[in-house]
């Protein structure tokens, strides 16, 4: 049976061949710009719909959806051109007479897959790396928020032709129909679960892929650190969006001579930051992860963990509060997965190596948060763990520093994003060298091989 899009598929690649490929730098930025305008005009559109999906507040709309994109967009601003500009490499003795460059060129039709948790953000940031590179795409945004994936689909229609970029809604099926289709690249960001099934799906192709995946982000807070600042930033990275971000601390592992200070200080920032009478509560996206959530909360506490603040869940409005809990090993349910929710399990250590020994037994992490004065023990840290990103006395705003590659490794993603690295990602990097006609060094090596050539062969082979 034919593919229901591909004819989509197919005016998308004419356009891309006729228009696209070598389109000026200007013209992208242009497009860009246009975007630049209409999120800046629609801002407040842009915070109701995504308040009918999560009942987000403003503030932390404004925060996490808008800004980062027109940073994102501003980045391109500053410096698309220079990305962009071809760039000379140096020319070794034994190729005398050539020249060599790297020119950046799209690389085509490009498919954006994006999640819920931050459903404008995590569509509109790839988008822009790809208007950047200048390829065309199709765009499938989450069925789990529809009021901001209609959103995001009128945006593109008022902006855009289809055959350039377009917008497809739909449900699994439509997912996995669209992925049959040989895109010259494809950028997905979920679970690591799904992320699989779309690196499967381009392997037929031999499609590129980037993948932003999610990871158990471990967070050290040694005995030295200054705990009323950690738990100010823990606190915010963790239960921002209700929890539901892929770099938010997933577990807490504390020197033992800290965690009952830390747990205090930790309990004064939820009813600081979060408190009850607050009436903007982001709630779980929907029903079915409400009630993976409260089953692992749970079964958590019947493994012997205990509850220390938090736990309050309303079913009907899918909120479950900020909720700690203490008394945790690694063999408890809440230690083998990504939480994905506003729950923080605490663990206690002795020995730094010990902490280090427990993260390298789990798939490396997008994001790993150590809080610590001590020079030697970040050091040890950094030394012997991975993780697609790190950040030391703070939390989850290396995601927004533009100028830092945000990505995570193995388990946790292939390929990075954002300003540079994101360009990069929907460009191929084409190797271009051109020789010049007539004598060139390396006639002197063409057969027949007299014994001067092969003296000189071995000699350029390990000399030159």
């Amino acid at each position: 049976m034919k593919n229901q899009f591909q004819h989509l598929f197919n005016s998308q690649q004419a356009y891309f061949l006729k228009e696209l490929s070598d389109s000026p730098i200007k013209k992208r930025l242009k497009k860009l710009k246009s975007l630049h305008n209409w999120i800046k005009k629609n801002e407040k559109l842009i915070c109701e719909e995504i308040y009918k999906d999560f009942e987000k507040g403003e503030e932390e709309v404004l925060l996490t959806e808008i800004k980062p994109m027109i940073d994102e967009i501003k980045q391109h601003y500053a410096h698309l051109e220079n990305w962009a500009e071809t760039k000379s490499v140096s020319t070794p003795l034994a190729f005398l007479g050539s020249s060599s460059k790297v020119i950046y060129e799209p690389k085509g039709v490009s498919l954006i897959i994006a999640p819920w948790n931050y459903p404008f953000n995590l569509c509109i940031g790839p988008l822009v790396s790809a208007i950047g590179a200048g390829c065309s795409v199709i765009i499938k945004p989450s069925e789990h928020t529809p009021n901001t994936s209609n959103l995001i689909e009128r945006m593109v229609s008022e902006l855009f032709d289809k055959k350039e970029i377009t917008v497809i809604q739909g449900d699994v099926e439509i997912t996995t129909e669209i992925l049959k289709l040989p895109f010259n690249h494809i950028f997905f960001t979920g679970s690591p679960k799904v992320g699989k099934i779309v690196m499967e799906a381009a392997a037929k192709n031999l499609t590129s892929v980037t993948l932003e995946l999610g990871g158990r982000n471990p967070t050290i807070v040694d005995e030295t650190a200054n705990l009323k600042d950690a738990a100010q930033k823990i606190v915010w990275g963790k239960f921002l969006n209700s929890g539901q971000t892929c770099i938010a601390p997933n577990y807490i592992y504390v020197h033992e001579s800290k965690a009952e200070k830390l747990q205090e200080k930790l309990i004064e920032q939820i009813e600081i930051q979060y408190p009850k009478s607050d009436k903007t509560k982001t709630k779980i996206v929907n029903s079915i992860h409400f009630g993976r959530l409260t089953d692992l909360l749970d079964k958590t506490i019947s493994s012997g963990g205990k509850l220390i603040h938090g736990g309050e869940r309303d079913e009907n409005f899918n909120f479950l509060s900020p909720t700690l809990i203490s008394d945790i090993s690694i063999e408890n349910p809440i230690f083998q997965e990504e939480i994905f929710g506003p729950i923080l399990p605490i663990l206690t250590y002795k020995k730094l190596e010990e902490v280090i020994e427990n993260i390298n037994k789990t798939e490396k992490p997008l994001a790993l948060y150590i809080f610590s004065k001590s020079r030697k023990n970040k050091q040890l840290i950094l030394n012997n763990t991975s993780s697609g990103t790190t950040a030391i006395n703070e939390t989850t705003i290396q995601f927004a520093q533009p100028h830092l590659p945000f990505g995570g490794v193995n388990h946790s993603g292939i390929g990075k994003a954002h300003g540079k690295y994101g360009f990069q990602e929907f460009s191929n990097q084409r190797s271009i060298l051109k020789q010049r006609v007539g004598f060139t060094t390396l006639k002197t090596i063409f057969p027949p091989y007299t014994n001067f050539k092969k003296k000189l062969i071995r000699f350029i082979s390990f000399r030159l």
